[in-house]
């Protein structure tokens, strides 16, 4: 979800900056604006000092003005917090059965499925990241096939073997994990 709204408010902004900057760059080569455009022409400012001035009057202007901003800061923040927090999973609570436990890397055990799933005949490369809670783990896994590779088979393996293999060597009791296949680009073959 937050790649959704990453994206939507990326382009919100962007798209409006493009409008409004395209907009002000049009006014001021010299094209008449349309008559409930903010310019009146090329030697026109942004806002004008009644326009500036014409709320400082009223009780509710301030007020609104800084909930206004405080909001958006708080937005910010929160995306910018959303944005930077790490999403991989960098240890994972094993159960040893002694009632102690240990920690396995995150990067250990996604190097683990990757190399094990390079073995399949027609995987060219594969991406492992371990996302969710240290005592409930979550993997997804990118691969990239060869033209020549099967699909299913490709994903009975992965599931049957190196995730198997990856869930019950770590001693969890499961392992949810989300396969996004895609293949290599290639030319394409002469047929003769």
């Amino acid at each position: 979800m937050l790649r959704t709204v990453n994206r939507v408010l990326i382009g919100l902004v962007g798209l409006s900056l493009l409008v409004l900057g395209g907009s002000v760059l049009a006014v001021g080569l010299g094209v008449n604006p349309p008559s409930w455009w903010i310019h009146d022409g090329k030697h026109g400012v942004l806002l004008s000092d009644a326009e500036r001035t014409r709320w400082n009057g009223e009780s509710w202007w301030w007020p609104t003005v800084i909930a206004a901003l405080a909001l958006v800061v708080l937005l910010t923040l929160w995306w910018l917090t959303a944005v930077l927090r790490r999403r991989r999973l960098t240890e994972v609570r094993v159960n040893t059965g002694d009632g102690e436990g240990a920690l396995l890397r995150g990067r250990a055990l996604e190097g683990v499925l990757a190399s094990d799933a390079t073995q399949l005949d027609g995987v060219k490369r594969v991406q492992a990241h371990l996302t969710g809670r240290p005592d409930a783990p979550e993997t997804r896994v990118r691969l990239q096939l060869e033209p020549h590779a099967d699909p299913g088979t490709t994903l009975n393996y992965l599931t049957e073997e190196s995730l198997a293999h990856a869930r019950n060597s770590a001693g969890l009791d499961s392992l949810p994990a989300e396969v996004r296949m895609t293949a290599v680009k290639h030319k394409a073959e002469r047929v003769s």
